[in-house]
């Protein structure tokens, strides 16, 4: 990152916040070669009189840590982030992440908040092994929940961030206030966006060549990108269009999450199950599953009888059939999907191309919207073979393929670039969240 931020640095902007150093007057006659070293404390001013570059001096450069808690619906997960500010004004520069997971989710815990609280406590105690004990007391600790806790009734969603508001209050860390909330879909599509270029260097470059994401969680997915074209923005629902703000440049994303469109809540969608009553005696069945398959699921707290049909059929076909039931009319087309665009897929639709063999796990790669087609075909029609992996990998990778195809309508032809990590950090929200919280997007 540091080599495209020194080739393409941005503008610098005017910041009446950061203490000006006392402005040098031109020096006329000559500067005598050797300055006699003074104590660091009378250097206002760099001690080089003629024109520094742009960088500034090492003196400057702060270290500074942020705490994101991602609690999703199948995990919680704790990013640590280790910041270099060598500018006042530019984006800081990303020295290391730490991260760490952990299930279920806090959805999970809907009627044992205390338990809820605990995994939190738990991820806390790698946070102070990871900040040096110095900067706890200015380092930021911040939890935001995303589907898991937006599909829980309210009370129950409020009582677990209650818990956890009382976790981070017995820690050692900075509580800033709103430091435990539910976060919005919208937030949740443009922070992904915002970490996936920070970390492939587009925010830096004036091209506006930026990349595009595609996230797929356990309850919600959302979809971000710059449009290129007016078109694409005219013709999408106004909620769809969220601006921010960055170097004194706003941009205009199209940005969408679909609640009940993630992972296993579609799966639980696909079997009619998601909302259903008189849970105890029902059992859901889908031909997108084995035959000889039967076993109970949970999600968010709740507990489903699922089963294959044992003598009926199976198969991509009708999976297929089944799974256009949750995307049909639900998601929305936008203008340009279908051109050249490049995009980032992450977290489920990384981890069932690697379960499926589509790409190795330890570099990720590119492959085309086709490639979860055939892949899903064989699954699907060689059930047994992949059972072992997972029983629903037949009913994942149609689902993923169907909300490519028949959701978003990206061609088969559309690449996809698959990265469960960009540059050794995770690609997910909680970086731009991090961001967000020192720097104010102002995100609307």
């Amino acid at each position: 990152i540091d080599k495209i931020r020194v080739s393409n640095p941005a503008p610098a902007v005017p910041q009446p916040a950061v203490p000006a150093h006392p402005r040098i007057p031109e020096v006329f006659h000559p500067v005598p070669e050797i300055i006699q070293p003074l104590p660091e404390a009378f250097h206002p001013v760099p001690e080089v009189v003629h024109p520094a570059p742009r960088q500034p001096p090492v003196n400057m450069s702060r270290v500074f840590y942020g705490i994101m808690f991602d609690a999703g619906s199948t995990g919680t997960r704790i990013h640590i982030y280790k910041f270099i500010q060598k500018d006042p004004i530019e984006l800081p520069v990303l020295d290391h992440e730490m991260y760490h997971a952990v299930k279920p989710g806090l959805s999970a815990y809907k009627d044992n908040p205390e338990e809820g609280g605990n995994t939190v406590r738990q991820l806390l105690k790698i946070a102070k092994k990871t900040v040096p004990e110095e900067d706890w007391p200015r380092t930021p600790v911040v939890l935001k929940a995303t589907a898991g806790l937006r599909l829980l009734p309210e009370d129950k969603a409020h009582t677990l961030l209650k818990e956890v508001q009382e976790v981070f209050e017995e820690s050692p860390f900075f509580v800033p206030d709103n430091s435990v909330s539910i976060m919005n879909g919208t937030n949740e599509g443009v922070l992904a966006w915002v970490t996936v270029n920070f970390l492939t260097g587009h925010l830096y470059s004036k091209t506006r060549r930026t990349v595009g994401i595609l996230d797929l969680g356990g309850g919600s997915t959302q979809i971000t990108f710059l449009p290129k074209s007016k078109k694409t923005i005219q013709s999408a629902p106004h909620t769809y269009i969220a601006n921010f703000n960055l170097f004194n440049h706003t941009y205009q994303l199209y940005t969408h999450s679909y609640l009940g469109n993630g992972l296993y809540a579609a799966r639980l969608a696909t079997l009619g199950a998601l909302g259903a009553d008189d849970l105890d005696w029902k059992v859901f069945t889908s031909s997108c599953l084995p035959k000889k398959f039967r076993e109970d699921v949970t999600f968010g707290g709740t507990t489903y009888q699922v089963s294959g049909i044992p003598d009926g059929y199976a198969g991509y076909k009708l999976c297929y059939y089944e799974v256009m039931k949750v995307i049909k009319g639900i998601v929305h087309q936008p203008y340009e999907v279908k051109g050249s665009s490049t995009f980032y897929a992450f977290s489920y639709y990384f981890d069932r191309a690697v379960e499926s063999g589509l790409i190795d796990g330890s570099r990720g790669g590119e492959i085309e919207v086709r490639d979860f087609k055939n892949r899903a075909k064989e699954v699907c029609n060689k059930m047994a073979k992949y059972r072992a992996i997972s029983p629903f990998l037949c009913m994942d990778m149609t689902y993923i393929t169907c909300l490519l195809k028949e959701g978003f309508g990206f061609k088969d032809s559309t690449v996809l670039r698959l990265a469960k990590k960009v540059n050794n950090v995770e690609t997910s929200w909680a970086l731009g969240a991090t961001f967000d919280y020192f720097r104010n997007l102002n995100i609307h």
